[in-house]
């Protein structure tokens, strides 16, 4: 069986940069409670980055009440910034979804979304930090602001 490679160093830095539930389900792929987690109905405006690295992945404005539990998207921010890959898992095949820069699991994606694209990216809070639109600037990620300009 092959054995991936464990940067000890690096995994004590996040333990003391995370809450345990984060690291579970970033670093040991769990997955949090369903309505019991912070962004599952959150409505704001802004975008949501992985928790390790800061990476854009997702937006309100492709966020959708799903009825899972847990914050539902329809596609990510930026295709290369994520990594999809096979989980065969508690008995099942999912295609599950990793931040492709600090390789925290995120979650899974499912085929049974909304029009058009059909996707449902079901993503754990756990992994994500939210960022208000209010806050984009000053944040650092002001090119997202356009994502909130109307028409």
């Amino acid at each position: 069986m092959e054995r991936e490679c464990v940067n000890y160093d690096h995994n004590e830095q996040l333990k003391k940069r995370l809450n345990p539930l984060q690291f579970a389900v970033t670093q040991e792929n769990a997955t949090e409670m369903p309505f019991q987690n912070e962004y599952w109905d959150n409505k704001r405006e802004g975008i949501y980055v992985d928790i390790i690295s800061g990476e854009p992945l997702f937006s309100s404005v492709e966020k959708f009440n799903s009825g899972c539990g847990w914050p539902s998207f329809t596609k990510p921010l930026d295709k290369e910034k994520i990594r999809e890959k096979v989980d065969t898992s508690h008995e099942m095949v999912r295609t599950e979804v990793r931040s492709k820069k600090a390789n925290s699991h995120l979650g899974h994606v499912f085929t049974d979304g909304p029009q058009p694209g059909d996707l449902r990216y079901c993503i754990n809070s756990a992994a994500l930090r939210f960022i208000p639109k209010e806050e984009l600037e000053q944040e650092g990620y002001g090119e997202w602001l356009t994502l909130f300009q109307k028409a």
